[in-house]
This record gives structure tokens, C-alpha cells and sequence, in this order.
């Protein structure tokens, strides 16, 4: 499964951090990481161009799922949040990325970079790609559905 990751300035160095760490994930066969971004520090760079490049790469492989990370990581679930089929959700401990997965069927993580250590991060990302949504049979499939039909709606 490819999990995307970016970040903007923000999350520049916690990116960094992540992905040259033995995430005891990125060496099994089972997860393929693609750093879409940023590349280097530039302090101009903004979020929501991050979250949209992730994004997109997302809907072209829809079984994927993504990592996005920013100082407080509000910025980045709030722009990939406003995408039909994205699922983004702020994860500060282990449980909230486990239950993002089992009742919301999050398919994006986000991280802030200001708030919590590189290992607890790493930890988050490891209870989020290891758990899986519980169904669309369960009552959290039911309230998913209920979420899906707002996507369709025009709220002006």
C-alpha cells in the first residue's frame, strides 16, 4: 500500500525525521512511502498547496492513505478535509489515530510538528496504518454514509 506524506515549512524537519527513521514499516513489503513534499526548507511555502498536491496523488490510487504534517496539523486536516472522499484527521496520541481508522475510516493522518516528540509521532503513524476500518455493516459505517451524503449537498 503507498502511503503518501508532505508537509509544508512546518512540518519540513518532522517529515525529514520520519522518513530517515526505521519505521519498522517502511521495511516490510507491506508499505511503499512516497515523500511528495516539500523538498527543501522555504520558509513562503503554504499548506494548502501540499495538501491538495497530496490529495491528488490520493484519488488517483484511491486504496492509498497519507500523512500530512504541519506546525499544528488544524491547517492541513482542515484543507484536505475540503475534498470529496478524503477523511483527514488530527491524531496527538496513539488511540485518536487508532480510532480515526476503526470508526471514521480516516484515510489521511495529520501530525502537528510543534507539540509532540519525533517517537510519539512515529507511534501515532504505526497505530494508523495499522488499523483498519470495522465496516459498513457496524454503526460506524452507517454514520460514514451520513458524512458521504453532505459531500453531494451544496451548502452556500
Amino acid at each position: 500500500m503507498k502511503v503518501f506524506i508532505a508537509s509544508d515549512h512546518g512540518g519540513f524537519n518532522l517529515k525529514a525525521q520520519m522518513l530517515n527513521t526505521d519505521l519498522d514499516l517502511q521495511n516490510s513489503n507491506q508499505y511503499k512511502f512516497v515523500d511528495l513534499g516539500p523538498f527543501e526548507l522555504n520558509e513562503d511555502d503554504d499548506y494548502p498547496h501540499f495538501a491538495e498536491k497530496l490529495v491528488m496523488e490520493m484519488q488517483k490510487e484511491p486504496e492509498s492513505l497519507g500523512i500530512l504534517i504541519c506546525r499544528s496539523g488544524i491547517g492541513m486536516s482542515i484543507a484536505a478535509n475540503k475534498f470529496k472522499g478524503i477523511y483527514a484527521a488530527l491524531a496527538i496520541r496513539e488511540e485518536h489515530a487508532k480510532k480515526a481508522r476503526e470508526h471514521n475510516n480516516a484515510n489521511i493522518l495529520c501530525l502537528d510538528s510543534d507539540y509532540e516528540d519525533t517517537q510519539t509521532h512515529i507511534n501515532i503513524v504505526k497505530a494508523f496504518l495499522s488499523s483498519e476500518f470495522e465496516g459498513w455493516e457496524t454503526r460506524h459505517g452507517r454514520r460514514i454514509r451520513q458524512i458521504q451524503s453532505f459531500e453531494d449537498k451544496n451548502f452556500k
